[in-house]
């Protein structure tokens, strides 16, 4: 990979990359890993309690302020409030957000977390890789865009626009609490609005010379949507004495599974499909009742998520694609009753059209890139949920660029050193060519 070199560099864009630090970066993701864990926790399942962010929105908010912003932490119920920084420029320029959010998965076994001497929330560096819970998500890519924020106030760089900070809660639960709330509720909005989420792939930072592989970090122009779905299938109960006579839905829901795997959905082509396509996996299945041991089930259900959602596709339509998988799964038979319903509590997520490349922020993100690591990202559609969807349909040029992987790791979580630094030159650079530095 190219580097940045020096003449390309004013001497203020100078001053504020030497502020960003490996040291520094290092020290500021391990204290934001660490605070409010594991109640910031926030589980998916709409059946489960939510996280609580007060520790980790605290420390965010009082580090804000320490950079001279004007902060606000409302909240929509007690113990999860959002924080959003102000740093007011001249007003002639346009607004530019940067976002981030204060939850993180939970920590179900922490007896796999071998990398972090099985204390999830302990970072731990090997080689390039930081490894803890909330590294990649994301955790160190918000050390990134507050050492970027960092650097530059204390370069005393100042403004034509504003800079916005804001930290949501709830992100995990597709933002109800936070950057929905935020939005539609208290009409947080900004022109343009850059989330420090995993876009990032690939292996070493010098390509190998026989795989070709190398590592950069993707511009996510677009998100696809998701969905939470019940496949209830019932059969008959019976004695375990007398399998011959039963008809376990759980058996007979073999077939169905393999069907919803090789699945296809009803959906146009899109420019920007997404590194997976529209497709189901199964997350859960229930049968049988307790104290009824003695007896196969009458009834199973199977809960699927459906993520790579593109534009187009509607909760109608994914459950209608369902119901015929499942028709034919069963073979028109009329002993097996199935029935299929969104998941209670959960939200249909829908996908988002992309933001323009030519397009702020798309141009000032791809210019800063191209300096600090050489080359051009590569535009997508991001698979998963994060706060960029419910910012784009406040009408905000919303997109993703992060340093985190893109890929999630459910236990010894990790993200990239170098990259990391890198993602907080390139908003730091971003940040000064959107917002115009104050002469």
């Amino acid at each position: 990979m190219s580097l940045l070199a020096e003449t390309t560099l004013s001497e203020l864009e100078a001053n504020v990359l030497a502020r960003i630090t490996e040291k520094r970066w290092l020290a500021l993701a391990a204290d934001l890993i660490r605070t409010g864990q594991p109640r910031a926790g926030n589980p998916l399942d709409p059946d489960l309690p939510g996280g609580e962010e007060e520790a980790i929105a605290m420390m965010v908010a009082g580090k804000l302020e320490a950079l001279g912003m004007q902060v606000e932490t409302p909240a929509a119920v007690p113990h999860r409030p959002n924080v959003v920084g102000r740093l007011g420029g001249t007003g002639t320029g346009p607004s530019l957000m940067i976002n981030d959010h204060l939850d993180t998965y939970p920590v179900v076994e922490p007896e796999k977390w071998d990398k972090t001497g099985f204390d999830p929330y302990a970072a731990t560096r090997d080689g390039d890789r930081l490894y803890a819970r909330g590294t990649s998500d994301t955790r160190g890519n918000m050390a990134s865009c507050l050492l970027a924020a960092q650097a530059l106030v204390e370069s005393g760089v100042s403004f034509e626009g504003d800079l916005i900070y804001c930290f949501c809660v709830d992100e995990e639960r597709d933002g109800t609490l936070g950057s929905i709330w935020l939005t539609q509720e208290l009409g947080l909005t900004a022109d343009y609005s850059i989330t420090a989420e995993p876009t990032a792939w690939g292996g070493p930072v010098e390509p190998d010379a026989t795989s070709g592989e190398s590592w950069g970090m993707n511009l996510s122009v677009a998100n696809s949507g998701h969905c939470l779905v019940e496949v209830t299938v019932s059969g008959e109960k019976s004695h375990i004495w007398r399998p011959d006579v039963a008809l376990n839905p759980i058996v007979e829901a073999a077939p169905l599974l393999t069907a919803l795997k090789e699945m296809a959905f009803t959906h146009d082509a899109d420019p920007f499909p997404g590194h997976t396509p529209p497709c189901t996996t199964v997350v859960r299945i229930r049968g049988g009742l307790a104290g009824e041991m003695q007896f196969s089930p009458d009834t199973c259900t199977i809960t699927l998520a459906v993520v790579g959602i593109v534009p187009g596709m509607t909760m109608a339509s994914v459950i209608a694609d369902i119901e015929t998988t499942a028709r034919d799964a069963f073979g028109g038979s009329n002993r097996i009753a199935f029935g299929i319903k969104q998941v209670p509590g959960s939200l249909f997520v829908e996908a988002t059209p992309p933001v323009p490349l030519d397009e702020e922020p798309c141009v000032s993100l791809t210019r800063a890139y191209g300096r600090i690591v050489g080359g051009t990202p590569e535009p997508n559609r991001k698979n998963a949920f994060n706060d960029t969807i419910r910012l784009r349909e406040a009408g905000i040029n919303a997109v993703t660029l992060g340093p985190g992987e893109d890929g999630w790791a459910p236990d010894n979580e990790w993200i990239s050193i170098e990259k990391s630094v890198k993602a907080a030159q390139i908003y730091a650079l971003t940040i000064m060519d959107i917002l115009k530095v104050r002469q």
